[in-house]
C-alpha cells in the first residue's frame, strides 16, 4: 500500500498467471509424484544398463549422440529423451506451473500408449510366458504396470484441474507464435507420414508386421526391457507432432508446455540423425539421388523448425506473466 492524495492506493502484485490454482495444487502434486517415479524407474533402468556393459561416462555420452558409437544400455535414445521429458514436466508440475499441465497430459497419453501396446501383446500364452524366461522379465513388466498406472492418475487428476485463462497483456500476439508452433509442427508430421507411408509401400519391409508391432508388444519381443521399438516411436511421434499442432494451430488452448517438451525432444533425436549423417558421409552421398536429397532436406527442416519452436516457446513473449511482452505487442488487440 502507498499514499496517493491522501489516500491508499493497492499496488501489491497480483496473482502468478503462471502458477496453479490453490484448488488444483492436488492434481499437480500427484502428477509431479506420478510423472516422477516413472522418470526414476526409465533412470533406474538406463544407469542399471550402463552399469552391466561396464560403460565409460565419455562414452556414454558419445553414445547419446552418435547413433554408431554402439549401445549404452538396454534402453534407446527414445526411452532417454522420454526420462529426461518426464523428470522436467515432474519438477514443474511439483512447482504448481500450469506449463506442466499441457506437458504432463501429453507425456501421459505417450506413457499410457506404451503401456497398452504390452497389455495387448500379453494376451498372448507365448509372449507371456517370455517373462519368466528373461532375468529382468519382473522388473520390465512392473515398469509397464508402473506407466499404466501413471498415465490414468496424471489423465484423471489433471483432465478437471483446467483454468479459464483471463486476458493478459500480449495475448494477441502469444496465440501468434501458437498458431506458427502449429504450422511447424503439422508440416513435420505430414512430411514424416509421408515418409512412413513411403518406408511401407516400397516393399523392403513388411508393412503388415511394421504396423502389427507397433500396437502390439508380441510381435517385436521386449520382455528384458522396457522398449516399444521404431514403430511404436514413429507413429507416436507423427501423432504427437498432428494432435499438438492441430491444438495449437486452433488457438483454444495454452499447448506451450506441450510444444516446448515434444519439440526438445524431437530436436534431440534430429541431432543424433545428423550426428549420423556426419560420420557416415551421409551429407555429401546423399546428394546423389532423389530420395537421399529429400531425406537430408526432410532432416535440415525438422532440425530448424524444432529449434524454431524452442526459441519461440521459451521466449518472454510467450510468458503468461503480465507485462513480459514487447511494449509494441501490448499494443495488439487481446
Amino acid at each position: 500500500m502507498v499514499m496517493q492524495d491522501g489516500g491508499l492506493l493497492d499496488v501489491r502484485p497480483g496473482a502468478d498467471p503462471g502458477r496453479a490454482a490453490p484448488e488444483h495444487s492436488g492434481a499437480y502434486l500427484a502428477t509431479g509424484l506420478a510423472l516422477g517415479l516413472y522418470a526414476g524407474a526409465l533412470i533406474a533402468w538406463v544407469v542399471t544398463g550402463v552399469a552391466d556393459a561396464r560403460v565409460g561416462p565419455l562414452d556414454f555420452v558419445e553414445g547419446l549422440f552418435n547413433p554408431l558409437a554402439g549401445p549404452v544400455g538396454a534402453l534407446g535414445p527414445q526411452e532417454w529423451a522420454l526420462a529426461v521429458a518426464l523428470a522436467a514436466v515432474a519438477g514443474a508440475a511439483t512447482a504448481q506451473r500450469t506449463l506442466a499441465r499441457p506437458a504432463a497430459l501429453l507425456l501421459a497419453c505417450l506413457v499410457l500408449a506404451r503401456s497398452l501396446r504390452e497389455v495387448i501383446g500379453l494376451l498372448h500364452p507365448g509372449y507371456r510366458s517370455a517373462y519368466s524366461f528373461e532375468a529382468m522379465g519382473g522388473w520390465t513388466l512392473a515398469t509397464h504396470v508402473l506407466g499404466l498406472l501413471t498415465g490414468l492418475v496424471v489423465l484423471c487428476a489433471l483432465l478437471p484441474a483446467r483454468t479459464e485463462p483471463g486476458p493478459a497483456a500480449g495475448a494477441w500476439w502469444r496465440g501468434r507464435l501458437s498458431r506458427i508452433c502449429g504450422v511447424l509442427f503439422l508440416l513435420a508430421g505430414l512430411v514424416q507420414a509421408a515418409w512412413t507411408v513411403r518406408l511401407l509401400t516400397d516393399g523392403t519391409k513388411g508393412a503388415g508386421t511394421w504396423l502389427a508391432g507397433a500396437v502390439d508388444a508380441a510381435v517385436l519381443p521386449s520382455a528384458d526391457a522396457p522398449v516399444t521399438g521404431p514403430g511404436f516411436a514413429a507413429l507416436a511421434a507423427i501423432a504427437g507432432w498432428l494432435v499438438v499442432g492441430a491444438l495449437a494451430l486452433s488457438g483454444r488452448r495454452d499447448m506451450r508446455g506441450a510444444l516446448l517438451v515434444f519439440a526438445a525432444v524431437q530436436l534431440y533425436l534430429t541431432v543424433r540423425t545428423v550426428v549420423g549423417y556426419a560420420v557416415t558421409d551421409a551429407f555429401s552421398t546423399g546428394t546423389h539421388s532423389a530420395e537421399g536429397t529429400l531425406d537430408l532436406a526432410t532432416t535440415a527442416y525438422l532440425l530448424a523448425a524444432m529449434t524454431s519452436v524452442l526459441v519461440l516457446t521459451t521466449g518472454r513473449a510467450f510468458s503468461p506473466c503480465q507485462g513480459t511482452t514487447h511494449s509494441w505487442a501490448r499494443t495488439r488487440p487481446e
